[in-house]
């Protein structure tokens, strides 16, 4: 009778490891994960709609998951080979680390699993190094982005002053295109100089931390330029601690709708929009179509506009 009982329970876990690794089984349709950075930022929250809505349209399983904090490389890890062994049909995912997720998409080749990429490149030489492939990039032009928002502010300084910027995650490739197009465009006018230069690993609260410091260090600082609306925010609530509210230049970058309300309000000059909604429904209609064995762009580019109380009102994700 015991023997019987363990033959039992081993067919029965059997099944359920089985249902678990096919995630197309229950309903015969396609499950496409989406893995963002986090879900406790409003531009991640506006890319899950857009694939939300997209999943809806064509009839595809839509799982999202994140780790807690954008920083958590390694959570971020362990949530795709979890997806991978429970054999999901394709992953759309916003890397944390341009090289750490490598490992991952090449665990994800060797099982067939399509991979598709968002707003934050793959560093091309790891991948290539590790022998992985990705079946595309679907994205905005960061380094474009930080341009505009350089340029912008050159002209809201009249070419000449103190600047500060708030980095994103040390080389990552998000935060390290923005601010390079934002220092190229600073550099055309010699007479700004870029004075402090920080992470505050894209978070609200270290926005305000970093730049409240800054301000302690460098008390004539004139410009911000911050390389998401997240730490762009922070930095405001340092900005009015400090009573200089309206004599420093703010300019983000993501552009959800608390920036634009601070844009409208006159807390903030500008932020940069890159549509993540548009990026999330591409990437469920990417893999929707690799899903039907159909050809699909390697590369996709996602538009920017630069919203600044001229257009703050009208324009939206």
């Amino acid at each position: 009778m015991k023997k019987l009982f363990v033959i039992i329970l081993g067919m029965m876990l059997a099944l359920i490891a089985a249902c678990n690794r096919d995630q197309t089984a229950s309903d015969g349709r396609p499950t496409v994960a989406l893995v963002v950075k986090t879900l406790n930022n409003p531009f991640f929250n506006d890319m899950q709609k857009g694939a939300e809505e997209a999943a809806r349209r064509l009839g595809v399983n839509l799982l999202v998951q994140a780790a807690e904090r954008e920083v958590d490389v390694e959570k971020q890890m362990q949530i795709i080979e979890n997806l991978i062994q429970s054999r999901v049909s394709a992953l759309v995912i916003t890397p944390s680390g341009s090289k750490e997720i490598v490992p991952a998409i090449v665990k994800a080749n060797q099982a067939g699993i399509p991979v598709i990429i968002l707003d934050t490149r793959v560093n091309e030489e790891a991948l290539a190094a590790a022998g992985g492939k990705v079946a595309a990039f679907i994205g905005s032009d960061n380094q474009e982005g930080g341009r505009l928002a350089g340029e912008l502010m050159v002209k809201a300084l009249g070419g000449r002053g103190q600047v500060a910027i708030l980095e994103g995650i040390p080389g990552h490739e998000t935060g390290d295109s923005r601010m390079k197009g934002f220092r190229q465009a600073v550099s055309a006018a010699p007479d700004i100089q870029i004075v402090s230069s920080q992470t505050a690993n894209w978070e609200r609260d270290r926005g305000y931390n970093v730049f409240q410091n800054m301000l302690q260090a460098q008390p004539r600082i004139q410009g911000l330029f911050a390389c998401s609306d997240l730490m762009a925010l922070g930095a405001v609530e340092a900005i009015r601690a400090a009573g200089k509210t309206g004599s420093i230049v703010v300019i983000g970058f993501d552009a959800f709708s608390e920036a634009r309300e601070a844009v409208r309000n006159g807390l903030m000059l500008a932020t940069v929009a890159q549509f993540p909604s548009e990026m999330g429904r591409q990437g469920v209609e990417s893999a929707a179509l690799l899903l039907k064995g159909e050809q699909i762009q390697p590369e996709m580019t996602v538009r920017i506009e630069l919203i600044t109380r001229g257009n703050a009102e009208g324009s939206s994700q």
